[in-house]
């Protein structure tokens, strides 16, 4: 109940919207009422009922269901009367017409303002979860499965969409609907309605054992489906290797395990859901046989209170509370099924925010970046030990060693990818951890191996960086990033869409582009994480250049495993096991005969 309530929530401020859709809701089952009370009146005329104009005296006024069945049959009398036994008939049959329009109006309009709260509440609920997915740390992703998070993003938010949200009008306005029509049954028979309610708790109890199973199957079609969508995403990213390395039986037999144990339990939930609404139609006719036989044992004992056409509306009334309540069985059934979707929604939002933000502003760097004794593990697995550098204001600073010794998770912490759990990160002697992330971040420009761009223009992936640049601002970005020539050679230049992630494209004119995005946000510290140790040669040579432009007067961090494009480095530290072993130039450090200087050789360059 409390899951249910919370998705409600997401369609605030609703409270000024009920009032509206019950009065509404009312009103269309006061006229549903009439509508089918109308056919007693129908039936008599049809069948020449003496009864029906034998009504001479026009009842007095009061609020009361008596006074308006009274009325209504004075008024036929008075007509059947006065002009006919057919007027009379029109009369009923236009009535019927009438109060059948005015019940599907008021039914229309009401669910008009459940699909404006749907609507309302669905759009809010994908933008708290595209907001959360975006302030999320970078290491919650790399704990979980892609294909978890966007079926979370995509099915869960549909299956709320088409449970949750969509059981609303079943969830309010049915109620109302069988309390209406068990009215009028209790005003026309106490005693048959009295029987017939003692079978509902049994019904309520069976529907409720075979749905009760449902949750449990529910939260392991949504993880199955999760790895399935995290299958698909990877043949998609994977598909050069999968081909390269004739994999593609091995996929797919993994794919198959995965999706034939999806059918079964989507099976399973299926036939629970389907059987929900047959049980519960044949638990209603059941009892409407028995009221059925009851009241013909009642009829034939002259006990039964009313004529053979009131106990044929009685009848139609009853059978209109069963459909409701059919109603009512379906979507509660969908509704677990819905309610586990929104769990995996709301277990995403009340994630904690593991990077919180600072209080201070932070305008300008003014003197040096310092890591000061830094310590750092991902969950129990050490990777920095007691780590501590400085990287002066202007200058340039490398990060060397062999794969794995933690130089870029050192890198991730200053723009606070991770926090620290030893020691501290200083900007201008201030814990950044005490800064406003988005002013730490403004100060920052990053170019990784891994070049991310967007399925967009060139010219809307180099804006990325300032989406108010002008585009003579992005030309001019493109220009000292050396992208120039190779963009103006594209078929449509700057307004070519270049795929996704940049597909498009060659390795080096990625990295050209995402190097001009950084030049068009001119920070004044660049951190270079391997940006060119995927690219052949006369690539690396391009890209060595623009970065070389990017850098000048700037405080650089960079990490590379090439070490010909470090050498010119202010400062290189050489990183072994989560330690720094080595620091110094270029060329002290191939003097000193150490780590640094075997890794020259084994470059065979010195």
């Amino acid at each position: 109940m409390e899951t249910f309530k919370r998705v409600l929530s997401f369609a605030r401020p609703y409270g000024r919207m009920i009032p509206g859709y019950l009065l509404l809701s009312v009103l269309s089952v006061i006229f549903g009422v009439v509508n089918y009370a109308l056919l007693g009146p129908l039936l008599s005329v049809l069948f020449d009922n003496p009864d029906v104009s034998a009504v001479v005296e026009r009842p007095e006024f009061s609020l009361s269901l008596d006074y308006c069945t009274a009325w209504f049959g004075w008024l036929l009398s008075s007509i059947i009367r006065g002009r006919g036994i057919i007027r009379g008939l029109v009369f009923v049959c236009v009535s019927l017409v009438v109060f059948c329009l005015l019940a599907n109006v008021c039914r229309y309009l009401s669910q008009r303002i459940l699909v404006v709260l749907e609507t309302r509440m669905m759009k809010n609920i994908r933008k708290e979860l595209f907001a959360k997915v975006a302030s999320l740390p970078v290491g919650w992703f790399t704990a979980r499965r892609k294909g978890d998070v966007l079926s979370s993003l995509s099915n869960d938010v549909a299956e709320v969409q088409n449970t949750v949200a969509g059981g609303f009008h079943v969830f309010l306005r049915e109620p109302i609907l069988v309390l209406g029509f068990l009215l009028m049954l209790f005003y026309m028979s106490p005693r048959l309605t009295l029987i017939s309610l003692i079978a509902l708790p049994v019904s309520a109890f069976i529907i409720t054992r075979i749905t009760r199973r449902l949750r449990a199957d529910s939260v392991e079609t949504q993880s199955l489906l999760g790895r399935i969508l995290s299958q698909f995403e990877e043949a998609i990213s994977g598909s050069r290797i999968i081909k390269a390395f004739g994999a593609k039986s091995y996929v797919e037999d993994s794919f198959e395990q995965v999706n034939e144990r999806h059918r079964r339990v989507s099976r399973q939930v299926r036939s629970r859901q389907e059987l929900a609404s047959p049980v519960s139609e044949f638990l209603g006719i059941s009892i409407a046989a028995g009221v059925l036989f009851y009241g013909g044992w009642l009829n034939y004992h002259g006990q039964l209170g009313m004529t053979w056409p009131q106990f044929i509306v009685y009848i139609m009334f009853y059978w209109k509370v069963l459909e409701p309540a059919k109603a009512i069985a379906k979507s509660y059934a969908l509704l677990q099924k819905g309610l586990v979707s929104a769990e995996r929604i709301f277990r995403i939002l009340d994630e904690p925010e593991a990077i919180p933000d600072g209080k201070r502003p932070l305008k300008e760097f003014r003197d040096a970046i310092t890591f000061d004794h830094v310590t750092f593990s991902y969950e129990d697995v050490p990777v920095l030990q007691d780590v501590s550098l400085t990287v002066p204001k202007g200058q340039t600073v490398a990060l060397v060693g062999p794969s794995g010794a933690g130089k870029s998770t050192l890198a991730d912490l200053l723009p606070r990818f991770y926090d620290v759990q030893e020691g501290a990160v200083r900007i201008d002697g201030e814990d950044i951890r005490n800064l406003r992330l988005g002013d730490l971040t403004a100060l920052m420009g990053i170019v990784t191996q891994e070049t991310v761009l967007f399925n967009d223009t060139v010219l809307g992936n180099i804006a990325f960086a300032q989406p108010g640049a002008t585009r003579e601002q992005v030309i001019e970005a493109a220009r000292i990033a050396g992208a120039d020539a190779f963009i103006e050679a594209l078929p449509q230049g700057y307004d070519t869409n270049i795929g996704d992630r940049g597909a498009k494209l060659s390795g080096g004119q990625r990295q050209r582009i995402a190097i001009a995005r950084a030049v068009l946000k001119n920070p004044p510290i660049l951190i270079l994480d391997e940006a060119t140790s995927a690219l052949d040669t006369a690539s690396e040579r391009l890209v060595q250049d623009a970065l070389s432009r990017l850098m000048g007067g700037r405080t650089s961090l960079v990490i590379a495993h090439r070490l010909s494009t470090v050498r010119h480095a202010d400062r290189i530290y050489v990183i072994r096991d989560g330690r720094i072993v080595e620091e110094g130039t270029h060329e002290d450090l191939v003097a000193n005969h150490g780590l640094y200087s075997h890794l020259c050789s084994l470059q065979d360059f010195s």
